[in-house]
């Protein structure tokens, strides 16, 4: 792993030191609004899996799993420095806003990683903390450090990291790998492309400056729009995948169908409709979308146990 001063062309806004920082500096370098997605698919994973798990033990795996998304965040930060710095939507960070070396960053995502993953081996399996290991280290070196400044595919294949967190629960409740829970991989991996493309539509220009090489920047907004339609048609039966394998009851079903459908019905609109609008209500309602379906799983498989 690259040293501190990784990016050369660091920028004097995005300084190697910083004054006295606070308790939420340090927080921010967490990404609390991505972890706690992050964190409620993980949930979701443990609570849907066969079986039944310790509720202590339950806890301690999704806190760790907690504390791995938090330290993938901070080494994001500490790599990403010298682009959040040239972009509006990131120039506030602790980083480059100067409140929080990126010394301090990347030992705070260090540490974390490493209490994370030791602490999910030892309290509950070493299978789900080998995912935890290998997503944190996906999403760092592959995503971070690799893809993202290198090509329009990025989100693509970087989304992968993003996808894993259902998976390790669902890991930490059984021990294993199921065609299950491959498939709640599966309904994060291709929801993470028109999630982050309806974004990069409206902030093309934070990118571009940047040189990130997002879809928008590289082969236009046309392009992009059509992909977002693409893959968003894919969530209508990757979201009855569950349902299909027997993880999910009618109920689930139903609801993922309605939510799938508004999900493909924003896509057409961001591909109909010019301006910036309609990809900002998609990146919204892509949010909200994940967070029902996951949402509309455990409490499908609530009801099942309870009825």
């Amino acid at each position: 792993m690259a040293g501190a001063n990784a990016n050369p062309d660091l920028p004097a806004s995005a300084p190697t030191w910083a004054g006295e920082a606070e308790v939420r500096d340090y927080l921010a370098l967490l990404k609390p609004r991505v972890m706690s997605l992050v964190v409620f698919t993980a949930l979701t994973g443990l609570v849907v899996a066969p079986g039944a798990v310790h509720p202590v033990l339950g806890f301690m795996a999704v806190l760790c799993i907690a504390v791995g998304a938090g330290a993938s965040g901070a080494l994001n930060m500490w790599y990403d420095a010298d682009i959040d710095a040239l972009m509006e939507r990131t120039a506030g960070r602790p980083i480059p806003a100067g409140r929080v070396s990126r010394g301090d960053a990347l030992g705070l995502g260090l540490g974390l990683s490493m209490a994370s993953v030791m602490t999910l081996g030892v309290l509950v399996n070493w299978l789900a903390a080998g995912l935890l290991a290998f997503t944190i280290a996906f999403y760092i070196v592959v995503y971070t450090m690799w893809l993202k400044r290198r090509t329009p595919q990025n989100i693509v294949i970087g989304g992968a990291a993003g996808a894993f967190p259902p998976m390790i629960g669902w890991a930490a409740a059984t021990g294993e790998v199921s065609l299950s829970s491959i498939a709640l991989f599966a309904i994060i991996f291709f929801w993470t492309p028109p999630h982050f493309w309806s974004l990069a539509l409206y902030r093309a220009g934070d990118y571009a400056s940047a040189g990130i090489p997002m879809l928008p920047v590289v082969a236009g907004p046309a392009a992009t729009r059509r992909q977002i339609v693409l893959y968003s048609a894919l969530m209508l039966p990757l979201s009855l995948v569950p349902f299909a394998l027997g993880t999910a009851g009618l109920p689930y079903a139903m609801g993922a169908t309605v939510l799938s459908g508004i999900f493909l019905a924003g896509a057409l609109r961001v591909w109909w409709t010019a301006g910036d609008a309609a990809a900002r209500w998609m990146f919204r309602y892509s949010i909200l979308y994940l967070a029902l379906l996951f949402a509309l799983l455990a409490v499908d498989h609530v009801l099942a146990r309870v009825a």
